[in-house]
């Protein structure tokens, strides 16, 4: 679901709806708008105004979760980066490729999530870097123990580069959207018919049509800020690269 498109489409359905609706009002006998019909009108609205706001409050929510798992996986990825390095000097200095590998996968990974340059899309499918971090974890395994303390610390970086390992599926989760279609699709018929009733009693005048203008951008700005924080890391909104790059910058010290 392309977050822009959809915007578009939930102002255009909302703002269509609206005008929809002052047009009905020259077209409907005067005894259709009457205070008795209005009042049932607002009652039947109120209800759908209603269960609206908890789909979108499900739609937001559901979004929000998503975001804040992938920021959290990032925190702890950088964490776990800084671990192993650790773990790997302190196993002594025939580690020393095997962390320059790592630096050197991490750096990777990091310029294809969040490029630089901002015409450049982020790569999300996992590639070279996640070869270069089985090789990683390969030459962990390979390590010869001298001793007990070594051995803890190989069987630890075996563990912590397990971990490293399955952050790779993270990207292709992020491709997939947690909000179903029938929720937008019924979210967006809902709010179409919200804002057909507020023409259909509304005075037809310039500042009724720019007000409900303005209304109708704004439920759907909304709608894509909602979709956009939904893709954590593609789009505007993405999450931040900065606990990984402060991790990067201190690897083999």
């Amino acid at each position: 679901m392309n977050p822009t498109y959809i915007g578009l489409a939930v102002f255009v359905c909302t703002f269509g709806g609206a005008l929809l609706g002052l047009w009905l009002r020259t077209r409907l006998p005067a005894h259709h708008v009457t205070d008795a019909t209005k009042d049932t009108v607002k009652l039947g609205i109120g209800l759908v105004a209603t269960m609206t706001a908890l789909v979108l409050g499900l739609v937001t929510a559901s979004a929000k979760n998503s975001f804040d798992s992938a920021d959290t996986a990032v925190k702890h990825t950088a964490i776990d980066i800084l671990t192993l390095d650790r773990v790997l000097a302190r196993y002594g200095p025939e580690t020393r490729e095997i962390r320059a590998a790592m630096k050197k996968a991490v750096g990777q990974k990091i310029e294809q999530m969040w490029p630089r340059e901002r015409s450049q899309s982020p790569r999300l499918a996992p590639s070279e870097s996640t070869t270069s971090m089985e090789v990683l974890l390969d030459g962990v395994r390979r390590l010869t123990p001298a001793d007990e303390v070594q051995r803890r610390l190989q069987a630890r970086a075996g563990d912590i580069s397990e971990t490293l390992l399955a952050t790779r599926w993270l990207a292709v989760a992020d491709g997939t959207t947690s909000i179903p279609s029938l929720f937008l699709g019924i979210l967006v018929l809902w709010l179409s018919i919200i804002f057909a009733s507020f023409g259909l009693f509304a005075p037809r005048n310039a500042t009724v049509v720019a007000v409900l203008f303005l209304c109708a951008m704004s439920v759907g700005s909304a709608v894509f800020l909602v979709l956009e924080m939904d893709r954590p890391l593609d789009g505007l909104i993405r999450v931040s690269p900065d606990p990984l790059r402060y991790a990067y910058e201190r690897l083999n010290q």
